[in-house]
């Protein structure tokens, strides 16, 4: 039930897919800052603009008083309270910050971590349990000890993989999220292989489990969000992963054949060279993995975006344009009815 306006600020400040209530209204907020840039006008009249985001989405803001203030006193990753009226601006929803306002940097523990962490719906541990049967109906005994390493004998690594999410912005953005997206391309492999029968069923399990943990040195979840690490930001996923795996495959002495095969899949999951595979997928295994890993992905954005948009206004028949898909998205379904 969505609070009368009146209202809002005495019972806590809305999140950013709330506004939309609350057009023409003056409003306290509690944001983080993802962007800012100190501009001027024809006139010479110099303007803040920042991005501001919390769980809920991103919101366009301006400051035409104290630009040059503010801009010294915020960076961008600080969480701040500010006042400000929500507007409509060029069709979409912008917060002009108030002729007397300062925007207040917060530190940690002034402010809710639950208003920028989002969490799965799903259970982490009935998951947990479902990758834990997929590991025991794994017959090569390489590939079941490699697993069972990781995922049974390795503590520090399992309470990383089970709390990180599987990006930062566009998919399974959320505490859990790699545990949700491992298991689910996991579990669609296996549907595969149930129809080509000539696929390695344990080898493309086994990678769909292990093609994203080198995330779990990509990202770290604070009381602010989700940030990416410096170790994510210079060497990524796919080489932390490849590394991780290596490692372990050698202490096992797996054979020479199975481990590139299966190291093949780490680095090849994404697809494409320019979507940053050092190299395209050569075997089946790969080429299904990379498939469905992306099947997920994408359809774990869609949905993001249908329940985001459809929150803020149940009627509406089209997103707006997602420049990571590239295109709109129709909400309406029959399921909805």
């Amino acid at each position: 039930m969505k609070l009368p306006k009146e209202l809002v600020n005495q019972f806590r400040d809305p999140y950013i897919s709330e506004l939309g209530d609350y057009i023409n209204s003056e409003l306290e907020l509690i944001v983080k800052v993802k962007s800012k840039r100190l501009m001027e006008n024809r006139t010479g009249q110099k303007y803040l603009l920042l991005t501001f985001e919390d769980k809920t989405g991103i919101l366009r803001a301006i400051d035409w008083f104290n630009a040059e203030k503010n801009d010294s006193n915020v960076d961008v990753g600080n969480v701040v309270k500010v006042s400000g009226k929500v507007v409509v601006y060029d069709g979409r929803l912008q917060f002009n910050l108030l002729q007397d306002s300062q925007i207040l940097v917060l530190k940690e523990g002034e402010y809710s971590p639950e208003r920028f962490i989002k969490e799965t719906k799903h259970s982490v541990d009935s998951l947990m349990n479902q990758i834990y049967d997929l590991i025991e109906s794994v017959k090569n005994k390489y590939l079941k000890e490699l697993l069972s390493m990781f995922f049974k004998e390795d503590k520090e690594f399992l309470e990383k993989f089970k709390n990180v999410p599987a990006g930062a912005k566009v998919h399974h953005n959320y505490v859990g999220g790699l545990v949700e997206h491992s298991y689910t391309v996991a579990k669609l492999c296996e549907n595969v292989c149930s129809v080509y029968d000539n696929l390695d069923r344990d080898l493309l399990i086994t990678g769909a489990l292990l093609h994203d943990i080198g995330k779990i040195e990509d990202y770290e979840v604070t009381s602010s969000g989700i940030e990416v690490t410096t170790q994510g930001e210079l060497i990524g996923h796919i080489v932390s992963g490849y590394e991780m795996v290596k490692t372990k495959l050698k202490k096992i002495n797996a054979p020479k054949d199975l481990s590139n095969k299966l190291l093949h899949m780490i680095i090849s999951h994404h697809g494409e060279l320019e979507w940053g595979s050092p190299v395209v997928p050569k075997t089946p295994e790969a080429l299904v993995l990379h498939m469905i890993e992306n099947m997920d992905s994408k359809l774990n954005r869609i949905f993001s975006i249908k329940e985001r948009e459809l929150d803020g206004n149940p009627e509406k028949a089209w997103s707006e344009y997602d420049p990571n898909l590239g295109r709109r998205f129709y909400l309406k379904h029959e399921l909805d009815d």
